[in-house]
């Protein structure tokens, strides 16, 4: 039989696999060419007047333009994309040469935002990209491919007279404070002529069609890549909210100070996107789904508990632990009484202070009660959790989410409190669908309630790993590396994925 681990990373592989940009393209988007060509997506019918541009940001759309011109061929006038710098080295490295453009190929392909932060090239990009919109014509059809993911990054065109480096640095305090990824956007959208719906409104009167690769919680189209193509649901009142919240309203650059104090109060009306459609190609659900079929596939009974799993990463951790116990207990047949009360209690809990976005824990834990105690159990989730850097370590938030699950397991052992663990086989994995987790080459890591008693053999403190924020290095040295998940480039991103196996021993 199969390993646990081999399942999970069988899982974790498929639900990538779902979301990787060619096939994604080839799936949704056809170029019907009998009588007027039109430009089919996912059944819509958009007619090709004239000419047809192309323009795209974001970490995976390298591969998406790859694919779409592809098929658009002839009918393909001209393309600019801005990509992360580095990407077609990289992509060529791995051997993903279908994510490349053809030599002759009419998109021009624009590297910038090194480490992800907005810098000259993608300002030059953005520029090219702010040239080409403004020049269109009502008989003309722009394809927009966005993936969020670098997206943002990769799109800077602040409002003169702001600059690049003090738009920068506003976001970078921002970040280090701990402003999730909607505050981000919301700050950026509210300083940049492309963002919050800019492309679009240069881009009138063509018609825009934008496809999306969703890195966002929920996806929200205002908030994917900060919504170039998007009605912003946003005013300055949020951004300036924000800028309260983290104590950065009063040192402000001028520049921004200008900009914000003659910005436009009310958002631009919906009416004003007669001339988008916006449509999500693929998402974390999408990709959730894809797991949840594969583990039936492999004879678990699968449930997605959520793909919005978001807050600090301990929280997090605690609520995926105390899932594990009730499970086992489940398959220790104690699956009523006072502890799993107690469980159930604490859960519910846990969910209410996560505010995960319409999750209905009472109703996943009913159905995780219906299945018995004779199948191995998959629990599935997705989403993107944040981590309060406290060290100075190496690692991410998925590697530092499998430690603090494998040190509560751990905990949870010690006490005696879940005796019902040791009866159970249980992994957790948690991974970045980029196939990278932090500054690190790892996607993820794996862990299982064994793994705090072992490293302590190893002379290895998982608690002090933690307290530096160092996960990457601990798991590098346990057991040699033997937990990191390391996928490689994946060259998509829909957020990281969650997958917890447990069978009876």
């Amino acid at each position: 039989t199969m390993s646990l681990r081999e399942h999970a990373l069988s899982l974790f592989r498929g639900a990538v696999g779902s979301v990787r940009p060619a096939p994604m393209l080839k799936r949704a988007l056809k170029l019907q060419e009998n009588g007027c060509p039109q430009l089919l997506v996912k059944g819509q019918a958009f007619p090709v007047k004239r000419d047809l541009y192309l323009v795209g940001f974001g970490k995976a759309v390298l591969g998406m333009a790859a694919a779409a011109e592809e098929i658009l061929g002839d009918h393909l006038t001209r393309g600019i994309i801005n990509v992360p710098l580095g990407i077609q080295e990289s992509l060529q490295r791995a051997g993903m040469q279908e994510m490349l453009l053809k030599p002759q190929s009419k998109i021009q392909v624009i590297e910038g935002a090194k480490n992800n932060l907005p810098d000259a090239e993608a300002l030059k990009g953005a520029a090219a990209i702010l040239e080409l919109a403004k020049g269109l014509t009502a008989d003309d059809l722009l394809l927009v491919l966005i993936s969020g993911r670098g997206g943002s990054a990769l799109l800077p065109a602040p409002i003169p007279p702001i600059l690049l480096k003090e738009k920068e640095k506003l976001t970078k305090v921002l970040a280090s404070r701990g402003a999730a990824i909607q505050e981000l956007n919301i700050v950026r959208k509210s300083l940049s002529m492309l963002k919050g719906g800019g492309l679009a409104q240069l881009a009138h009167p063509a018609q825009v069609v934008s496809l999306i690769l969703s890195d966002v919680i929920g996806d929200p189209l205002d908030i994917i890549a900060s919504g170039p193509t998007a009605a912003s649901s946003h005013t300055v009142q949020d951004c300036l909210q924000i800028l309260t919240k983290y104590n950065l309203l009063h040192n402000l650059p001028k520049s921004v100070e200008m900009v914000l104090s003659s910005s436009p109060t009310k958002p631009t009306a919906p009416e004003n996107y007669s001339h988008v459609s916006n449509i999500i190609l693929g998402s974390n659900s999408l990709a959730l789904e894809e797991a949840k079929h594969q583990a039936e596939g492999l004879g678990y009974a699968a449930l997605v508990l959520s793909a919005a799993v978001q807050g600090e990463v301990s929280c997090v951790a605690t609520l995926y632990c105390e899932l594990i116990q009730l499970v086992c207990l489940g398959f220790a047949s104690h699956g009523e009484g006072p502890l799993s009360d107690e469980l159930r209690g604490n859960l519910l809990q846990l969910a209410a202070e996560l505010q995960i976005p319409g999750l209905d824990l009472d109703e996943f834990l009913q159905a995780l009660q219906r299945l018995g105690p004779d199948r191995p159990v998959c629990i599935l989730a997705g989403g993107e959790t944040t981590v309060q850097l406290q060290g100075t370590g190496k690692g991410g938030r998925n590697q530092e989410l499998a430690l603090r699950v494998g040190l509560g397991l751990h905990k949870a052992l010690a006490t005696g409190a879940s005796s019902p663990q040791g009866r159970c086989e249980i992994l957790f994995l948690s991974g970045g669908t980029d196939g990278q987790d932090g500054p690190t080459e790892a996607a993820g890591a794996f862990c299982s309630p064994g793994l705090v008693a072992e490293a302590l053999q190893e002379g290895l403190d998982v608690e002090a790993f933690l307290r530096n924020n160092d996960s990457y290095t601990f798991f590098s040295q346990f057991q040699g590396g033997r937990h990191l998940l390391v996928t490689g480039l994946t060259g998509t991103n829909v957020m990281d994925i969650q997958a917890i196996l447990i069978r009876a021993m």
